[in-house]
């Protein structure tokens, strides 16, 4: 398979970064949601930020700090999940290495292979500040794959496609 081509809008990454600073050194995360764009590419449309939960070296993702976001989404888009739809999570590591850790990885596993989740594949977005700055990398998993780094492309304003 193709390295996944991940687009990240400014916004998006202020936002990230505004938690970030919120956050400290305690990780934070939420889930991404996103279009599809064409081939094996995808642009972030919106993330929840999940503001509780973390620790110096932890964050557990609390399934109710999303869904009414997610039901949000899926509206705005008019429920066509081709296009539109749930891509993975996202958290920051603002004291270790851009790296999906054993945890992260068992995490994102359980997602991708859960036939009720239905999911393709999912994204891993791992993010921390460098020098004020939003710095990271994207990991995509296929089901019974491994991580894979994907290719991110920074973008100006972000838009929905309707």
């Amino acid at each position: 398979m193709p390295r996944i081509k991940i687009h990240i809008p400014d916004d998006i990454t202020l936002r990230i970064r505004e938690a970030l600073i919120e956050s400290g050194q305690h990780e934070c995360g939420g889930i991404v949601m996103g279009e599809h764009v064409g081939h094996e590419e995808f642009r972030v449309s919106d993330l929840t930020i999940q503001r509780k939960g973390g620790t110096i070296s932890r964050f557990v993702r609390a399934v109710a700090s999303f869904v009414s976001s997610l039901a949000a989404f899926f509206d705005r888009t008019n429920h066509r999940y081709r296009q539109f739809n749930y891509l993975g999570e996202w958290h920051s590591h603002p004291l270790f290495a851009l790296q999906p850790s054993n945890d992260d990885f068992v995490s994102m596993r359980e997602i991708v292979d859960d036939p009720e989740v239905g999911a393709n594949f999912v994204i891993l977005i791992l993010v921390r500040l460098n020098n004020d700055q939003v710095e990271g990398k994207v990991w995509s998993l296929l089901p019974g794959g491994a991580f894979n780094e994907a290719e991110v492309i920074r973008n100006g304003a972000h838009y929905e496609r309707q």
